[in-house]
């Protein structure tokens, strides 16, 4: 079976320290964890930034501050930002960190494929503004990471690159369990691995109690992984006891280990995404 990425998502735009005192939220803890869980097999980081307050900001600056000191110490990693409208809605600031160049230049940058509830807010992503993000990071070199929270957005992902705005056949990362989108069962899955493009890479995220099960799915069926914080502060089911980001990403490793994954390095992901360093 092909060797296991796994994307590795330390932050987030939801876990506050008032909900767990393991999130990371500074520059400096950010750096910290993605170092240490990297040394156990990250590929992959998809990077969210806070401010000085810890809310959520597409300040490029802070960006580049948490690029510039990852790559001091791995080169290789591929680095991944977030280019959410959930609290900042407007596309001159999700774009901004796309501007970004020279060494803290990022490798790939996340793209919702269509506009979706959470339990409490919106995430509203109109056809314009997809289109305008998926445009700038073909214009500037950046792969996208194309998250999907149901089968629809695979098909307009698919729309997209017979309009020539994304590549074929992509990266797709399908998350499961968010109350009003896809939900983490079986058919569900079934249903949405059979619309992917043909050949594409796809890497399942289970978010909140669901998390280890789809993590589990994607092992089996020769998929990939999401893991960190950003999905779940929870270690078990029941939610009695918080997870670092190290623990969720030791529990990776250990799984991979019980069915019979080898992890993919960095070098060998970016083969087979075709990124160069």
């Amino acid at each position: 079976m092909k060797k296991l990425i796994i994307n590795f998502t330390p932050t987030g735009m939801v876990p506050t320290k008032a909900m767990t005192s393991l999130v990371p939220i500074s520059v400096e803890e950010i750096i910290e964890d993605v170092l240490g869980c990297a040394e156990l097999g990250v590929s992959i980081v998809h990077i969210h930034a806070r401010d000085d307050q810890g809310r959520p900001t597409p300040d490029p600056e802070i960006f580049s501050d948490i690029i510039r000191g990852i790559r001091r110490e791995r080169q290789d990693l591929i680095l991944c930002v977030t280019t959410s409208g959930r609290t900042h809605p407007r596309l001159e600031d999700r774009a901004a960190v796309l501007d970004l160049g020279g060494e803290t230049k990022p490798d790939m940058a996340s793209l919702t494929l269509g506009s979706m509830n959470f339990a409490r807010t919106a995430s509203v992503n109109s056809p314009e503004v997809i289109q305008a993000l998926a445009q700038q990071m073909s214009e500037r070199g950046i792969r996208p990471e194309l998250e999907v929270f149901e089968a629809g957005m695979i098909n307009y992902g698919k729309y997209l690159m017979h309009k020539g705005l994304l590549q074929s056949p992509g990266y797709f990362n399908l998350l499961l369990g968010n109350i009003a989108t896809a939900q983490a069962d079986e058919p569900t899955l079934d249903l949405m691995l059979g619309a992917l493009p043909a050949g594409a890479t796809w890497a399942l995220a289970g978010i909140g109690d669901c998390q280890l099960q789809v993590h589990r799915w994607a092992m089996e069926r020769g998929g990939h992984v999401r893991v960190g914080l950003e999905d779940n502060i929870y270690f078990d089911e029941k939610r009695t006891k918080l997870a670092s980001n190290h623990m969720q990403m030791q529990r990776i490793v250990d799984l991979a280990d019980e069915v019979g994954r080898e992890i993919s390095t960095p070098d060998e992901t970016r083969s087979l995404l075709g990124l160069e360093r």
